[in-house]
């Protein structure tokens, strides 16, 4: 069995409403060992013998049948989630609430970084399967837009420690 943490992409923002006892209903009834949810914005750990994308597939599958739209999800093993918190550049810089790491199903563009807009004290860094974003100044006047992050899911720092360390607790 493997431990993973399924990150669900625009859930409860911008009038998309899923009450996490029924993202827990969901992973029970796909018989998803051990399912539990960590805060309302769409975090689902659980154990599995299935393999990624099989797994994300039908994950996929059932939340758009819930929702009646499609919902991307985006998975990590435990061990993945423990060395994205692991290697965020900037740890020791800035709070944990003031980095993301912006999760994606593929490596970023190599080239994404260069061809960012709206860059204004941001900084941002490659990872595995993530961006890491620090915002120097706050998210809330961002404008920044990077090449492949639209299909991504982003989670602060602080959230990615916290799943890791439950994902862990679930192995």
């Amino acid at each position: 069995m493997t431990a993973y943490v399924a990150m669900l992409r625009a859930i409860n923002v911008g009038g998309r409403k899923l009450v996490m006892s029924d993202l827990k209903a969901i992973g029970e009834e796909l018989g998803l060992g051990s399912p539990r949810t960590f805060i309302a914005s769409g975090n689902l750990i659980f154990s599995s013998s299935e393999r990624e994308e099989p797994l994300r597939e039908t994950l996929e599958r059932r939340l758009s049948k819930h929702m009646g739209a499609d919902v991307p999800v985006l998975l990590r093993t435990a061990k993945e989630m423990v060395a994205v918190a692991a290697n965020n550049p900037f740890d020791g810089e800035f709070e944990g609430n003031r980095v993301v790491a912006i999760f994606l199903n593929k490596a970023p563009p190599q080239d994404a970084l260069s061809r960012a807009k709206n860059l204004k004290d941001e900084r941002v860094a490659l990872g595995a399967r993530e961006f890491y974003v620090a915002y120097v100044s706050g998210m809330a006047d961002s404008k920044l837009k990077i090449p492949g992050a639209e299909k991504g899911t982003a989670r602060n720092m602080n959230s990615v420690s916290k799943m890791a360390k439950i994902a862990k607790d679930v192995e």
